[in-house]
Parts: C-alpha cells; structure tokens; sequence
C-alpha cells in the first residue's frame, strides 16, 4: 500500500463520487456506517480537481418504486434512493462543482447494478473528456465502489483509491477490508486524500 505517498494530479485525471446520496447518510433508509465521513476528504478533493480544471463525475441510484433490489420484491435492501427524491439527491453539505457530470444507474424496475459503468455512458462520457485515471471515493467500499472499481480496471483505467474517502456497509464482518484487498489485488492504488495535490 502507497497511502502515504504524494501524487501530482495532472491531464487524464478525473475525479469519481460513487453514491454519495442522502438515503446512504447516517438518518437514510440505508444508511452506511458513518457514511458522511466520506465527505470532507471528497470536498478536498473536488477543490483540489477544480484548481487544475480536472473533471468531476458522480454517481447516483436512482430507482423507479418497486425496483428489484427492494425486498418487496425479494432484493436484500429496504427502499432507498427513489428517483426525484430527497433521499436520492446529494447532501448539501457535498460541494459538488456545477460543471459536474451526473450517472444515474439502476434506474429500471427489474435490472440492479452496483457499478457505475454498468447500462450507463459513463465510460463515453470519460473517454470524450481523455481520462486515463480515476480518483475513486464514495458508498459504500464492499458494493458500489469495489464494481465500479473493477469495472474501471477491466475497462483499462488507472485506479487510485481514496481510503479515506469510503466508508462499507458490513453485512458481514470484514466486508470493507476484503473488498479494498481486492481492489488493490486488481491493481487499484490506495492513497489519501491528503496526498493529491
């Protein structure tokens, strides 16, 4: 692990918020544990992207009612981030740039994914804008950023991690940790916010 060693953000860098919506958040219908600890080290790095005009990319659930992850329907989660509700938007407290490209996924009644790349254009809208590297952080480490991750690194991209930019939901004990050793197995670079400049 390299957390602790400094990388220059420079041309091909972009920036990539997985799921950083309220219903995630300590208070939501699913809530991350400590969740909204994601988002100081997030906004550092949004400031820190926008100083070297880097593009910012998030994102989001946005499921219709009664969508096949729910357990009404037999999934394993409660509903959570209904499309056009509060608890599907981003927390206010997540200074998100103007100029940043919002994903929205699982947006069908009977298709789930956990990745970002998966039924969306987000590896389009990436390659038109030259990116060859990802600063990844957001919710929760053990679902949808360990598959967008993965996805990413079989789609070609370099990976750069943001440990403390992600927090797991642990169903089951260790989750979280078993799903960065794999991220970094894949070949994903762990780093800390703090280091990117």
């Amino acid at each position: 692990m390299e957390q602790n060693k400094h990388i220059a953000l420079r041309a091909g860098d972009a920036l990539l918020l997985v799921d950083v919506q309220n219903d995630f958040l300590p208070g939501g219908a699913l809530a991350v544990p400590h969740g909204d600890e994601v988002i100081v080290p997030l906004n550092r790095l949004i400031e820190r992207f926008g100083v070297h005009g880097l593009p910012v990319y998030a994102t989001r659930d946005w499921h219709p009612v009664g969508h096949c992850s729910f357990r009404e329907r037999g999934g394993p989660w409660p509903p959570h981030c209904l499309a056009d509700t509060r608890g599907a938007r981003f927390p206010t407290q997540l200074a998100l740039p103007e100029g940043a490209v919002v994903i929205s996924k699982a947006t069908t009644p009977d298709k789930d994914t956990y990745s970002g790349f998966e039924g969306t254009d987000l590896d389009e809208r990436l390659r038109e804008r030259s990116v060859q590297r990802l600063a990844i952080g957001g919710l929760a480490t053990d679902y949808c950023v360990l598959n967008t991750v993965r996805d990413a690194l079989k789609l070609r991209y370099r990976v750069l991690l943001v440990r403390d930019a992600i927090r797991a939901v642990e169903v089951h004990a260790g989750d979280g940790e078993r799903a960065i050793a794999e991220m970094e197995a894949r070949g994903a670079l762990s780093v800390d916010s703090g280091n990117l400049a």
